[in-house]
């Protein structure tokens, strides 16, 4: 059924890569920090034809990918029309998360500054590098500023974040 969904509440959180065997099943990209925890969302909303629709989904793990049959497609020929099309779930479907616990797309967007007030960047993106997740930057020119706990404070209100981090690094 198509949904009249605001952009602003929808969160991507996966893509649907293509047909998985005959039955209808799809092959689905988890962006998800584990994979599977994008299992753990229903319904999904699909961005079909300029319109949000929210579909039923099951799924499973398969080897090292998730594999989902989605309500209405069930028939290899119909679940192909769903190729490359992104999975999401309004802000509402999301666990609640701990005071100073960010999701990376609050990160995005935000001007990093160092504690002598200089600018540094806008965050591009962030990496998962196991040890530190690292935000990338774009200004006049790319860093990479690994995001630390306790090192790196985030104000959302303010639309910044500072770090403990030279300009010359």
């Amino acid at each position: 059924m198509a949904v009249n969904y605001d952009h602003g509440t929808m969160v991507v959180v996966g893509r649907i890569r293509g047909p998985f065997g005959v039955k209808g099943e799809v092959r689905v990209e988890d962006y998800s920090r584990q994979k599977g925890d994008i299992l753990h969302y229903n319904p999904w909303v699909l961005r079909l034809e300029e319109a949000w629709v929210e579909c039923r989904v099951t799924g499973r793990l398969h080897q090292k990918g998730v594999v989902c049959q989605i309500e209405g497609y069930e028939d290899r020929d119909r679940a192909r029309t769903l190729t490359d099309v992104d999975i999401a779930v309004t802000e509402k479907q999301l666990d609640p998360l701990e005071p100073g616990e960010y999701y990376w797309r609050q990160l995005q967007g935000l001007e990093v500054v160092n504690n002598s007030g200089e600018h540094l960047g806008k965050v591009d993106r962030l990496i998962e590098t196991g040890a530190n997740d690292v935000m990338v930057l774009t200004g006049e020119r790319e860093r990479l500023i690994p995001y630390v706990e306790g090192k790196t404070k985030v104000d959302l209100n303010a639309g910044q974040i500072k770090v403990d981090w030279e300009k010359d690094y």
